[in-house]
């Protein structure tokens, strides 16, 4: 089975109604205290709280202009934005306490918090994937890297755990070409592939496993594990997750890919992708990326992306994160935070154009002046004036033909799960979206969110052209190409 030739059937619809008395009740709690926020201030000092949250907001924009300055440049303009971003804040917090304002300020803050984190939960979509009963597998297979995590294998004894539950396990040397050895286990006789590493190594597999229809079980071994994590897995015990390798229950979820390289959480273009690159990434990640980000942020090496979605165009870009399945945050790609599914066939988009610093400081006072954007597609299109592009995908550095198409598989692999998993609770929801989340609280229909603006173009599913297998046509890793998956 080809896994861009998933059937269509298995698409979801984008952003899934919340259901029940308690997305309601925590639609109402939200109004009631966005409404407390904004009358907090005017009780506690009348219409010169107006005044008051003006100086607020000239504060924070400052201290976006100090934190663009310590970013993109070096040498006094960096010291001076440094000393801007803290003086900044500590001066209006100043200023507030002079005025007896600070109690009601960090009051209506907290108000303000609860308001947006209760609105979260309210419009949070139901339950991802729905799980089915699995068959014990006669021969499963686990692919384990002792280097990944800091040695979480070798830790919980993993390997010898999972020999003692009958599966055949290969433990990862260095060099070995990991969707090579998944596919002779394929080949051998294995009915579930499994793997304790980290994401890099994971997608690998998995990309093996979607194209031959096997069932396919993460082991949490890694460093970061963000797949295991919206999968519901408990990252900090990878025992748990062994039950999957003899049972459990089994979800359909979505993968994700940059041309023909297949990505479980994300692909990053620009800033991020060139910073991975370095060498001295992985050992001193807050010192490369203060000494490679001004080059990259407004010097010659700045990168000058264009992506297109939903018949939409955007250019000028310095970063874009593609991620199989929307994440309800957009930080940055090391903590991205959590997708509320993996199962609604649609890439996740964010892309960010800040250039000066007026950019810097519009994005703060105006989110959506255009710095940075999200939507959702089935379909990006990324491209450069370059003849290829470096690219992170799930963090490992690979460089790809111009230009880049960005695609999901809807519910191209099956994934055992546990039965019981402490993180398979609904997630939260995306932004606050104030206008439905009062017709929730009133109690009257939701429409469906327009996630990707052309419904019919959502419903389409892309194949890969016939007689292309993923898990062959791929890009060698350039550069520190290991380093993903560990």
């Amino acid at each position: 089975m080809d896994a861009q030739g998933a059937d269509t059937s298995r698409r979801r619809g984008n952003g899934v109604p919340p259901a029940g008395e308690g997305g309601t009740a925590l639609a109402r709690v939200s109004l009631l205290a966005l409404l407390a926020c904004i009358l907090v201030p005017l009780v506690a000092a009348g219409l010169r709280s107006v005044l008051w949250a003006l100086i607020g907001i000239a504060g924070l924009t400052l201290a976006a202009v100090g934190v663009w300055w310590a970013l993109a440049h070096t040498g006094v303009a960096r010291i001076v934005g440094t000393v801007l971003s803290v003086a900044a804040p500590v001066t209006v917090l100043t200023l507030y306490a002079a005025a007896d304002l600070l109690g009601p300020a960090l009051l209506s803050s907290g108000l303000l918090v609860l308001a947006v984190v209760a609105a979260r939960w309210a419009l949070a979509p139901a339950p991802t994937a729905s799980e089915e009963a699995a068959v014990t597998p006669l021969r499963p297979w686990v692919l384990m890297n002792r280097r990944s995590g800091g040695g979480k294998v070798d830790r919980f004894r993993l390997v010898d755990r999972a020999r003692a539950a009958g599966c055949r396990v290969h433990v990862l040397d260095t060099g070995q070409d990991v969707t090579a050895l998944a596919r002779k286990a394929v080949a051998d006789g294995a009915d579930l592939l499994g793997v304790a590493g980290g994401d890099g190594t994971q997608a690998q597999v998995a990309d093996v496993a979607a194209h031959h229809d096997v069932p396919f079980a993460v082991i949490p071994a890694g460093t970061r594990n963000h797949f295991a994590l919206d999968l519901g897995l408990d990252r900090d015990d990878p025992v748990a997750a062994l039950e999957a390798l003899t049972g459990g229950v089994e979800l359909r979820v979505d993968l994700g890919y940059a041309a023909d390289r297949v990505f479980v959480n994300n692909a990053s273009f620009g800033t991020y992708a060139a910073v991975v690159n370095d060498p001295a990434y992985r050992d001193a990640k807050a010192r490369t990326v203060l000494q490679t980000l001004p080059g990259l942020l407004t010097g010659e090496n700045a990168p000058a992306l264009r992506m297109t979605a939903n018949e939409r165009h955007i250019g000028g870009l310095q970063a874009l994160l593609v991620s199989n399945n929307p994440y309800g945050r957009a930080v940055d790609v090391s903590h991205p935070g959590r997708r509320a599914r993996l199962d609604t066939g649609l890439l996740g988009v964010a892309c960010v154009r800040v250039g000066s610093t007026a950019e810097a400081a519009r994005l703060v006072s105006r989110p959506r002046s255009g710095g940075l954007v999200r939507l959702t597609a089935d379909e990006v299109v990324v491209e450069t004036s370059t003849v290829t592009m470096p690219v992170g995908i799930d963090g490992e550095y690979v460089v790809l033909p111009c230009p880049v198409v960005c695609r999901s598989a809807p519910g191209a692999l099956r994934v055992r799960v546990p039965r019981h998993r402490p993180g398979g609770s609904r997630p939260r929801g995306p932004a606050a979206d104030w206008p439905r989340l009062a017709r929730l609280a009133l109690g009257r229909p939701l429409p469906c969110p327009g996630g990707t603006g052309h419904p019919g173009k959502a419903a389409r599913l892309k194949r890969r052209p016939a007689g292309v297998d993923p898990s062959v046509a791929r890009p060698v890793p350039q550069g520190n190409a290991g380093r993903g998956g560990q």
